[in-house]
């Protein structure tokens, strides 16, 4: 009988060293003082993964690992800038250099894209969403210029907070009441209240009206009220008065935080799409991004457009030289 006490006494322990084991193994945030999750301090989205699926990445969102071996070299060649043959004077080499160092890993997965559904990792524009994609826009009327192009929106402005490839570090700040995100590109901050209706019949805004609430671990945030009729936020996402984002932020590393986040909005979707994307941990610094609200280049692009509109009697000899070049922008 004292061997079967013996052998009991160390399945016992083994049972109980493997459930502190597995407790250990359980990450667990650094905590604000009110208890909460830290989700403070500075973080780079910068990756190989992009928002969309490359078409010539195989393997659906967890890729081949041959294929995403050349996908990557491919890459490397260009500081993680997929490339194209448009591409004709080096710009993407010379001016975006901050894509991250690899595909990003999830749940210790390589991505293929951020998006996660539909499963072709791509945005899912409705008709009316792929014509406003692809719309030029007039050149005189600035109201019809990409919000890009304008300073007004960019891909880390306002939520979802997408990746670029430059300008890729944000700051996060936790209080008790509020979360705070202040992006590199545009310089532009969001002040997100915790736990609150909201103001009521907040005027829209670029960024949108946001709210945000704890569910456990995770910070959840809502947004929408955002202003202007839709417009291209960055190409291939279009925003509109009636769209609506989840976001969710959940830190699962002491140098990560998961993102994951929903986009909703009928005039311009086929569906609602999700996506989730990797938050790292950076010493940044972050830079001043000198984008101008109007642009200064919008006065030549006007300039010249409505030189086109005039009679024959009415233009000068010759259009200037910077007029040109920024009409054909």
């Amino acid at each position: 009988m004292g061997w079967m006490r013996r052998v009991g006494l160390a399945a016992g322990a083994a049972g109980w060293v493997l459930a502190l084991g597995a407790q250990a193994g359980e990450y667990r945030a650094p905590r604000t003082p009110d208890g909460r999750p830290d989700l403070g301090g500075l973080w780079d989205n910068g990756s190989y993964t992009k928002l969309q699926r490359p078409k010539e990445l195989k393997g659906g969102l967890v890729p081949d690992p041959a294929a995403a071996k050349a996908w990557s070299e491919k890459v490397a060649k260009h500081r993680g800038v997929n490339v194209g043959p448009e591409d004709t004077i080096g710009q993407n080499d010379s001016e975006f250099p901050e894509s991250g160092d690899g595909l990003a890993r999830i749940r210790g997965q390589l991505r293929s894209s951020w998006i996660v559904s539909p499963a072709d990792g791509r945005v899912p524009l409705s008709p009316a969403g792929k014509v406003l994609n692809e719309a030029k826009g007039t050149y005189d009327n600035p109201e019809e210029r990409p919000g890009l192009e304008r300073c007004v929106t960019s891909a880390g402005s306002s939520a979802p907070l997408l990746s670029a490839q430059d300008a890729n570090v944000f700051q996060f700040l936790l209080t008790r009441d509020h979360f705070v995100v202040v992006s590199e590109k545009n310089h532009d901050v969001r002040i997100i209240p915790i736990g609150a209706a909201g103001p009521a019949k907040a005027p829209p805004t670029w960024t949108g009206n946001s709210v945000g609430r704890w569910e456990g671990e995770t910070l959840v945030v809502e947004t929408d009220g955002f202003r202007g009729a839709p417009m291209v936020r960055v190409l291939g996402v279009l925003q509109s008065p009636a769209s609506r984002v989840v976001e969710r932020f959940s830190r699962t590393a002491a140098d990560e935080i998961l993102y994951e986040f929903s986009v909703t909005d009928p005039t311009v979707y086929a569906q609602t799409w999700r996506a989730e994307m990797l938050f790292k941990a950076t010493k940044g610094p972050q830079y001043e991004y000198a984008c101008h609200e109007g642009n200064y280049s919008i006065v030549s692009i006007l300039a010249a457009a409505r030189q086109g509109h005039q009679t024959d009697d009415a233009k000068p000899a010759a259009a200037p030289a910077v007029a040109v070049a920024a009409a054909g922008k």
